[in-house]
């Protein structure tokens, strides 16, 4: 029985894979709070890993505030690099393999086609920068990884773009949402599902891989989805990225291509909207 430990567990894919484990009644795979395992404090990490001594580790930590990044550029590194980096060389030493997660904002996302792993990676951001940097410091330290890279993530969980428009949308009487950036969102628990299903398998067909959810939507058609499903009535009105200035520029266009993770690991990947209405439908439950 492989012996699994989760860094980042109160985020959003930590959550999700703690509910999965639990519903399914999966054995051994570790939560540890962050407190207890701090992927900056090597010290922390060595006497977790001799602790638990793990066959796999996941990654779920990240700074993820792609605008506050911009102007926290140190911490941003130091977590998404440096901290990628001491879990490579611990899972090194003690024979374990990484599930790393990262994401599509490592490429440039400037022209409209599906993006390959193989694809130059050009990001645009800070964020976008650390996590392809973190990326290259796994690799350079580990054979034994999967990096996953994924996009436009939300679950019933923490914060993200579908309970924050469904907050909005019972808020305000009207919204302006972008319609020029194109993309796929990923439901959490179906990456949480991915995850366990990789090391379930444990196939050791190590790499890059992609995982969203099949399909391609703007953050405009994303929202009118959301509201669509959870039966919110408010007036949304569609702008341009030149419309809404924010801190960090985002990739235009930035669909994977989810061929390889299909095809090498038999990964079943279900419709960004249907998995939209398993979310939706959760949260108006919890609601009530």
């Amino acid at each position: 029985m492989n012996k699994v430990v989760v860094f980042g567990a109160s985020g959003q894919l930590g959550q999700c894979l703690k509910y999965l484990t639990e519903k399914d009644s999966i054995q051994h795979v570790f939560f540890p709070p962050e407190d207890q395992a701090n992927i900056l404090d090597i010290d922390l990490l060595t006497a977790l890993f001799e602790q638990y001594k793990p066959n796999y580790c996941i990654n779920c930590a990240a700074y993820t505030a792609v605008d506050r990044a911009e102007d926290d550029v140190d911490m941003a590194r130091k977590i998404n690099r440096d901290g990628a980096e001491n879990l490579a060389k611990l899972c090194a030493g003690f024979n374990a393999t990484l599930i790393h997660i990262s994401t599509d904002f490592v490429f440039e996302g400037n022209t409209p086609k599906l993006l390959l792993e193989s694809d130059v990676a050009k990001p645009i951001n800070v964020y976008g920068v650390t996590k392809l940097e973190g990326e290259q410091a796994v690799l350079d330290n580990l054979k034994e990884t999967y990096i996953l890279r994924t996009s436009w993530l939300y679950s019933e969980y923490g914060n993200n773009f579908v309970k924050t428009m469904m907050r909005l949308g019972t808020e305000k009487d009207e919204l302006k949402i972008i319609a020029d950036q194109i993309g796929t969102p990923t439901y959490a628990i179906d990456l949480a599902k991915c995850v366990l299903s990789i090391i379930a398998n444990d196939k050791k067909l190590y790499g890059t891989y992609h995982f969203s959810n099949e399909g391609v939507t703007s953050w405009y058609d994303f929202a009118m989805a959301i509201f669509d499903i959870a039966k919110i009535n408010v007036k949304v009105y569609p702008v341009r990225t030149a419309e809404y200035v924010t801190r960090a520029v985002r990739p235009t266009f930035s669909v994977m291509d989810k061929t390889k993770i299909k095809n090498n690991l038999q990964i079943q990947i279900p419709y960004w909207r249907t998995s939209l209405e398993q979310c939706i439908n959760v949260l108006l439950t919890k609601n009530g």
